[in-house]
């Protein structure tokens, strides 16, 4: 109890108007502070509990976060490594962390917030955890006509070894942006039961990420014959591994054939931004396009790392558009070969 003490107030050091009450050592690993919209907790928003963490931190610190809508934009710095968010709610419904920002939204100062600066969460800390809550962005295309730059991302990673078990990820536009430090720096992210939901490249960036068992829903921007890409990986080519989508469902309320699986991004035409996607054992919905692969700008898709296996559904097929992994490459194309890194990462377990 004491030392449980210790550690809190030695969290909360800082914190205006917060003090720490003492809880039995063996309710949590580590120490935790309850974050709570309406006051009763040790804090009221999400970014005062990751202000409390202590920089350095080396040992899991679990913020507690109760029902309710917490509005405003979270950056969980480099120096701030083994957080955990943990909804407390009955379902991932009950917590939504949101903002609602574009690219195109202008700052304080005049200038646009661009892609990075949209994020509602932005995590540069190692070893994050999140279980049971929604991530959003919430930026109205339609209220905003003005604003032509409408990526809108919900979560940015930048950091090695994250997890998130049972999320939502709600936006339109670049809705999950897995990133590294750097195009050579691989960081690793593993999403378990997870929600996804957008339209136009929203699931994106170089990150080595595995989406297990999750649902992967297009939204329709109410086009007859184009309604936007899953992904779009800027694998690096030093990377092997990029995203392994594996016994997903992918969903869409779009009219068939109008959805492709991907197309390559290369930021900055980096020439070594060579996108790494493979789809296996998951159902495809009707809204797949028959060649579900498809250029960005002036760089070809048959140029990129793009594959499936063993999936099923009115959106999948065989095709000289579609290339399939032999049994032989399926055996390397699994959750533990993308993650497990020369540290063995295993975040299955």
């Amino acid at each position: 109890m004491r030392r449980r003490s210790v550690l809190l107030a030695g969290a909360l050091a800082g914190v205006a108007g917060v003090t720490a009450a003492g809880r039995p050592a063996s309710a949590w690993p580590g120490p935790y502070l309850t974050v709570a919209a309406d006051g009763s907790g040790d804090v009221s928003t999400i970014q005062a509990g990751v202000d409390a963490v202590p920089s350095g931190n080396t040992g899991p610190f679990t913020l507690k976060i109760q029902p309710g809508q917490y509005h405003g934009q979270v950056i969980i710095p480099a120096d701030k490594p083994f957080i955990t968010f943990r909804g407390q709610g009955p379902d991932p419904t009950a917590v939504v962390i949101s903002d609602d920002r574009a690219n195109g939204t202008l700052k304080p100062d005049g200038t646009p917030w661009g892609t990075s600066g949209s994020a509602s969460v932005t995590i540069s800390g190692s070893d994050f955890y999140a279980r049971n809550l929604t991530f959003a962005n919430t930026f109205d295309e339609a209220a905003h006509p003005e604003i032509t730059n409408r990526q809108a991302v919900a979560v940015l990673t930048r950091a090695d070894r994250i997890v998130f078990d049972n999320c939502r990820f709600l936006a339109n536009q670049d809705t999950l942006y897995l990133n590294s430090p750097a195009a050579t720096t691989i960081s690793r992210v593993y999403l378990r039961k997870c929600y996804i939901e957008g339209d136009v490249d929203f699931i994106f960036g170089r990150a080595t990420a595995v989406l297990d068992r999750c649902g992967i829903h297009s939204l329709t921007r109410g086009s007859a014959t184009n309604n936007g890409y899953v992904t779009a990986a800027s694998t690096d080519l030093s990377n092997p591994h990029g995203f392994l989508l594996t016994e997903c469902k992918l969903t869409s309320d779009a009219p068939a054939g109008t959805v492709y699986l991907g197309r390559p991004w290369h930021p900055s035409n980096d020439p070594n931004a060579v996108a790494e996607v493979t789809i296996r054992d998951s159902v495809l919905g009707a809204h797949i396009n028959p060649a579900p692969w498809t250029d960005f700008g002036t760089w070809p898709w048959r140029d990129a790392r793009y594959a499936e296996f063993c999936n099923r559904g009115p959106g999948a097929a065989i095709t000289a558009d579609r290339p399939q992994l032999t049994r032989e490459q399926a055996a390397t194309h699994t959750i533990a070969a993308y993650l497990a890194g020369p540290d063995g990462w295993d975040p299955v377990r």
